[in-house]
């Protein structure tokens, strides 16, 4: 393609393994040094160095400086949409890598996808919500309808601030693990983070789980319905 969209040069820097490594860990929404993604991508800090001033160039990642340290996390949104959505394609298509362990069915039903809430019971909420019209498919992404601003704003969640970023409010995510959809935008970041301010359920340390308190988890499904 001599003319439009550049897809080789972005697909040949997320594409490199260490890159990718790097890219996925960053997926759980924490800012990293790059001493910490260089052992997530088991380079040396030198190469991590080299790896991430591209994807910075590229506009994949921004740099957050803090006094003498120097913090790495994905650009926005998008970058985290597209990686969850290039994982979900990986997955259908039986690229999937061999390595699991316990932590792997942990990931699957309950984890953060950048700032969302992703997993099977993400993919469950974003049924739900869909199910009783809270939520309309539409051509560029989803819409809000007036009965899903009521119940959200009986959730406790200030649609004020919400509206006046810049990123979309309601956003369809593809979910590698269960190759179906789950909600982002700025909507499914502030839902998330009502769940942990209710005390349902709370990040596993170094990791991209959300784990639910049984207590969380049953008022959880008890919102969520399907």
């Amino acid at each position: 393609m001599k003319e439009g969209p550049d897809i080789a040069f972005l697909g040949s820097l997320i594409g490199d393994p260490a890159r990718a490594n790097m890219l996925t860990a960053l997926l759980s929404g924490k800012a990293l040094t790059a001493s910490e993604l260089a052992g997530e991508a088991g380079i040396t800090p030198q190469t991590a160095s080299a790896h991430l001033s591209k994807m910075e160039a590229a506009g994949l990642l921004q740099l957050r400086k803090q006094g003498r340290h120097r913090y790495f996390a994905l650009a926005d949104d998008d970058v985290g949409s597209l990686l969850e959505a290039m994982m979900g394609f990986a997955a259908k298509k039986g690229h999937l890598r061999t390595r699991t362990g316990p932590k792997d069915p942990a990931l699957r039903y309950s984890r953060v996808c950048y700032n969302h809430l992703a997993g099977d019971l993400g993919v469950r909420m974003m049924d739900s919500l869909l199910a009783k019209n809270f939520l309309t498919p539409e051509t560029e992404g989803l819409g809000l309808t007036g009965d899903g601003k009521a119940f959200f704003e009986e959730f406790e969640i200030d649609f004020e601030p919400l509206e006046k970023l810049r990123r979309p409010l309601c956003k369809s995510c593809l979910d590698w693990s269960n190759r179906r959809s789950h909600l982002a935008g700025s909507l499914g970041n502030a839902l998330l983070t009502r769940f942990y301010d209710l005390g349902w359920a709370k990040r596993v340390e170094n990791s991209r789980i959300v784990a639910f308190n049984p207590k969380g988890e049953k008022a959880f499904l008890k919102t969520f319905p399907v």
